[in-house]
């Protein structure tokens, strides 16, 4: 059953941008053709993540001629927390989270908003391939997302991005998390609603590369798996109580070949590599107990995800 939608809803464009100076404005520009071709009405809210580039100056600079809103932050918070900050922001009857890299095909947008009228209240994109990713960093997602589904009791798509169409209610329902350690990709599928995938394919950036390095990857996967994830603390568990089955049986063995053949002469390189072994595994241990302490120590302190340092309404300011 088709879910009623408003006659002439608004939609909300949430687009974050970090050091984006060479594409914004070819981006921005393309979407808006698209969006008035489609003859929709829309508000387009960019969040600049502390750039450090000219792209503020070049965001007012569009404003002029494009409908903008924008929010500055007072430096680079990261791009969940820039999504988390446009969500709250977006008035709209629907947003569409799209990135401002020219990446996410924009002729994909007519297609999310047809499925939300028939009544799908999430409609996400799906990446039809990684190619460009190259083999050592898709190998690394695909454990990523293995591990995350091993302790998750959530199906996460995968492929799935931050390219997504969200209804009002899913909209309401992510505003209303207080989190601060935020994973997006696991936060949408944990609201859960009505949802359809789309398979794209992904196209090519006409400038620059993306700012997201593999430390930055690196750190963004640890908080998707302390955050939807058990397994890494059942892993933790599971190699003790390996360790302690093994060292049980090997010190079993070494009395009953002592009773058998008399007592040998102490081997002091299987002692140090025994000790080395034990502590790796009890410092891996802590490493993973720390990281979830870490968690709740960020949510304790309870700071701001973000600070705002200026917005931009381009309709106030003309």
């Amino acid at each position: 059953m088709s879910i009623p939608r408003p006659k002439n809803p608004l939609f909300s464009f949430i687009i974050p941008a970090y050091a984006e100076e060479k594409n914004i404005a070819l981006f921005l520009t393309s979407l808006t053709t698209i969006l008035t071709t489609l003859k929709i009405k829309y508000e387009l809210v960019v969040i600049d993540d502390g750039s450090p580039d000219n792209t503020g100056a070049i965001l007012r600079e569009l404003g002029k001629t494009i409908p903008l809103k924008c929010l500055f932050f007072s430096r680079n918070f990261g791009k969940e927390q820039a999504l988390t900050a446009g969500l709250k922001y977006a008035s709209g009857d629907a947003a569409i989270l799209i990135d401002s890299d020219c990446q996410h095909p924009l002729d994909i947008i007519e297609t999310f908003i047809k499925h939300w009228t028939q009544g799908y209240d999430v409609v996400y994109g799906i990446r039809q391939d990684r190619d460009g990713d190259g083999y050592i960093r898709r190998s690394l997602t695909a454990i990523f997302y293995k591990l995350l589904t091993l302790g998750s009791n959530i199906p996460i798509e995968p492929n799935a991005g931050d390219f997504r169409l969200l209804d009002r209610k899913a909209i309401d329902a992510l505003n209303a998390l207080p989190e601060r350690s935020r994973f997006m990709k696991g936060l949408y599928a944990w609201v859960g609603f009505k949802s359809i995938g789309i398979p794209f394919k992904v196209t090519q950036r006409p400038a620059g590369c993306s700012s997201y390095t593999f430390r930055k990857l690196s750190s963004l996967a640890i908080i998707g798996l302390t955050s939807f994830s058990t397994f890494p603390i059942r892993l933790s568990m599971i190699l003790g109580i390996i360790t302690s089955c093994s060292a049980l049986s090997y010190g079993s063995w070494i009395i009953f070949k002592t009773l058998i053949y008399g007592r040998d002469l102490p081997g002091w390189s299987t002692l140090t590599v025994a000790i080395l072994f034990l502590g790796g595994i009890q410092l891996i241990a802590i490493g993973i107990l720390g990281e979830y302490i870490g968690h709740i120590f960020t949510e304790v302190k309870k700071r701001p995800q973000y600070i705002i340092a200026e917005t931009y309404d381009s309709k106030k300011e003309s």
